[in-house]
């Protein structure tokens, strides 16, 4: 088979490359390689050179698409009920109040013992 006029096979050397990654089980490689960045040479997928490696690439980044778009939603979901839990809790908290509670006697009784505390402390 002759070199592809449109890579150069520089695609299919790729393509190769992370499908041996991928074999071989080291993903973390394989993105480090440029997996996820990888987009086949449309003429070498036209003449179905390196079919098998091509697909193999294209799952394995459509599998990691899904497996952070998963990861992205859990992490919104869990943002989420956080936030939830926290307004839960600041409803459910009592409010901060100033000193406000109510004196123990109405202010006229408040005042007549006060003029009988009074008059008591002038009697000898």
């Amino acid at each position: 088979m002759t070199a592809c006029p449109a890579c150069n096979d520089t695609g299919a050397t790729l393509a190769g490359k992370l499908a041996g990654l991928l074999r071989e089980g080291d993903v973390d490689a394989a993105i480090e390689a440029g997996l996820m960045d990888f987009i086949p040479c449309p003429e070498c997928t036209r003449r179905g050179a390196h079919a098998d490696a091509h697909a193999l690439v294209a799952d394995a980044q459509q599998r990691l698409r899904d497996a952070w778009a998963a990861r992205d939603r859990h992490r919104a979901r869990d943002a989420r009920l956080q936030r939830r839990a926290a307004e839960r809790a600041a409803r459910r908290a009592p409010a901060a109040t100033t000193d406000t509670r109510k004196p123990a006697l109405p202010p006229a009784a408040a005042a007549a013992l006060a003029r009988a505390k009074a008059r008591a402390a002038q009697k000898p």
